[in-house]
């Protein structure tokens, strides 16, 4: 399926408005609301729209710290990756985990509270992962740029 300039409209407006009602969102991008609710109905079913969700603030939560993990394996063999795959998969405090190509095999995203936080997670899960070589954090500063909208 291509996507139209109408699609883009729709999808533009979902990424920074997930709640708004289709009525608004038919007038905000001059459709009827059937025809929206339409349109609406088959990028879900195609999968342009995979999910709907709340972002929490994480600084209203208590996690004030955004920390990166660069993990480097001590292999590649698949039974190697499958293993750590698995394992950080289920570590509650990761929020992302990319394979990555260059000096570090995977790259984590955590929140965490603190130092002490980080601590904690490092000694529970993190230095417990299979088949590490080398892990390098870095604590973020300060976010500059922060969203979830991909530019259509």
């Amino acid at each position: 399926m291509q996507l139209d300039a109408t699609d883009r409209r729709i999808l533009q407006v979902l990424q920074r408005e997930g709640r708004i009602s289709n009525a608004d969102l038919a007038e905000r991008i001059a459709l009827s609301p059937s025809a929206c609710h339409r349109r609406v109905q088959r990028l879900e079913t195609e999968g342009f729209i995979s999910a709907y969700v709340a972002l929490v603030d994480a600084r209203k939560i208590g996690k004030h710290t955004t920390v990166f993990v660069e993990i480097t394996l001590n292999g590649q063999s698949d039974e190697v990756l499958d293993a750590f795959e698995k394992a950080v998969a289920r570590i509650p405090d990761v929020l992302e985990c990319h394979l990555m190509a260059g000096s570090a095999d995977f790259l984590l995203k955590l929140m965490v509270e603190d130092t002490e936080d980080f601590a904690r997670i490092h000694r529970q899960y993190l230095a417990r992962l299979p088949g590490v070589a080398q892990m390098q954090s870095s604590f973020a500063l300060r976010t500059v740029v922060k969203t979830t909208a991909l530019d259509l």
